[in-house]
């Protein structure tokens, strides 16, 4: 390997302890490096910590890690509402949605529209469904009562009281059996109006 003077740049050789040319003692560093020769230089590294990205829940109310309560701090999600299952009050006093359901029926129409107005039971699908229902049963009933009685009029006593009778007969029993099914939880549809009730409850 060839070898340079640090002080004047003439070439030495290996065992030489001081320059040929100028004198200066040879370091050993300057022996082994050319003066032209460039110093390289390894790059410090900056390198930064990850974040944590392990998620944490905050709950209502709760001081986050930047000292502010309520708003979500460094490496948190937002305070979600737990999901409620079926069938259970968000407030006190406030009707489960299965009992909602069943009361949409006893006063028919009246009480159908009165749980589509009320919140938060007109919020609820299930309660609009059987609220909707209830009031296309109302008015089935009424279109057949006409009908069946327009038709009782050009038969017998017997056949015509029978006929007349049948529409309050139905309005009856599917009062009574869409309540207990409305009861247990159950979104029985009867036949057409069923259909129209859900359609109408998907809109609200």
């Amino acid at each position: 390997m060839t070898k340079f003077c640090s002080q004047c740049g003439s070439q030495i050789t290996d065992a030489a302890r001081f320059c040929n040319k100028c004198g200066a003692q040879l370091q050993p560093a300057a022996q082994t490096t050319s003066p032209n020769a460039a110093t390289y230089t390894a790059p410090t590294a900056n390198y930064q910590t990850p974040p944590n990205y392990q998620q944490q829940y905050q709950q209502p109310g709760q001081a986050n890690q930047a000292g502010q309560p309520g708003q979500p701090g460094y490496g948190q999600m937002p305070y979600q509402q737990p999901y409620r299952p079926p069938f259970q009050p968000t407030a006190a006093g406030e009707l489960k949605p299965n009992i909602a359901g069943a009361l949409c029926y006893p006063l028919s129409f009246i009480t159908g529209i009165l749980f589509l107005v009320l919140t938060p039971y007109s919020r609820d699908r299930f309660v609009r469904f059987h609220a909707f229902q209830s009031i296309f049963l109302f008015a089935a009933y009424i279109g057949l009562s006409i009908a069946m009685g327009i038709i009782s009029h050009i038969l017998p006593w017997p056949f015509s009281w029978m006929i007349s009778s049948v529409p309050r007969l139905l309005w009856l029993a599917g009062t009574v059996w869409t309540m207990y099914q409305a009861y247990k939880g159950e979104k029985f549809k009867l036949p057409v109006i069923g259909d129209l009730a859900e359609t109408q409850a998907d809109r609200v």
